[in-house]
């Protein structure tokens, strides 16, 4: 997962702050789970995109 997905990611589920003071050792394990989950529906959704 490229870092500007990760930004982006984090942003979105509200942690961002957490990954710029501790950086993303700072995170708790279910920001973690929840932001590889969020990658994944992205990663769905544009493989849906492209089979149009």
């Amino acid at each position: 997962m490229s870092n500007d997905l990760k930004v982006e990611i984090a942003k979105e589920l509200g942690f961002y702050d957490t990954v710029q003071k501790e950086g993303w050792g700072g995170i708790k394990s279910r920001d973690a789970g929840n932001m590889v989950k969020r990658a994944v529906q992205i990663a769905e959704e544009s493989l849906a995109q492209n089979k149009k």
